[in-house]
């Protein structure tokens, strides 16, 4: 289950994270939005809603911030109305791509994603055609040097996690997502500090990337993904060795 931490794990090696904090605090507020247009602006009652405010809380945004996209979400302030939409198609090396996106444009959407796939030499394909090869669970990702395996995992298992799954340079602590709020909070009384914390579609089955064309290739095609304003998340289901890594990085 490497591809969803190791695309974590590739994004801060390169800095993108710190880079594009506004591009961050963007997705971060259409999410508030439309969770509290779903499900009301009262945190305690919209579990969507409260996991949106502690990744925003998470990342520093202002208190200010929060407050406006709950009601733009609510419809006391005027706003955009999105549209949550998955596309699906494969990369280079026939990895699976999921891309996650909220927008007030399809025909825009659309067009822009698909473009990245052909640019990419991969394709846009059907509803369905990969998405069967991942499953939604709640990750958590925690810096190894911060804790120890046996720590986390005795305090995550009492939270009611699934597993924890040991990575590169972090570990993974999956949970079922109807757990995911009630795991996060345990560990976060706990003591324990994420790097990030999400529901996110995790692959089932892994691609390995064995040569740096297709490696340069998958890469730039999740980087235009990720930069695209009204993608919101993407998962694939790829994995590049370390020296390889090094080389394109």
């Amino acid at each position: 289950m490497s591809g969803h931490s190791k695309w974590s794990t590739i994004k801060r090696k390169k800095g993108a994270v710190d880079a594009k904090r506004g591009r961050i605090f963007t997705r971060l507020i259409k999410e508030i939005i439309v969770a509290a247009r779903m499900g009301g602006g009262d945190p305690d009652a919209n579990p969507r809603l409260r996991s949106a405010i502690a990744s925003a809380k998470a990342e520093n945004m202002p208190k200010d911030n929060i407050e406006r996209a709950i009601k733009k979400g609510t419809g006391e302030l005027e706003g955009a109305v999105y549209e949550e939409i998955t596309y699906e198609g494969y990369g280079p090396g026939g990895v699976a791509v999921l891309v996650e996106c909220l927008t007030d444009n399809k025909n825009r959407s659309v067009a822009d994603v698909r473009h990245f796939f052909s640019k990419s030499g991969g394709n846009l394909g059907e509803f369905g055609c990969v998405s069967w090869m991942f499953s939604k669970k709640g990750t958590i990702l925690v810096d190894k040097e911060s804790i120890s395996e046996e720590e986390l995992l005795d305090k995550a298992l009492e939270g009611g996690a699934e597993d924890v799954v040991e990575e590169d340079t972090v570990y993974q602590v999956l949970t079922a997502p109807e757990d995911f709020e009630t795991v996060r909070e345990s560990l976060e009384s706990g003591g324990v500090e994420f790097i990030e914390a999400s529901v996110a579609m995790v692959p089932q089955t892994i691609v390995e990337i064995t040569d740096e064309k297709t490696a340069k290739q998958v890469l730039k095609l999740l980087e235009n993904l990720e930069d695209n304003d009204d993608v919101q998340n993407v998962y694939a289901n790829f994995d590049i060795p370390d020296d390889i890594m090094e080389t394109v990085s």
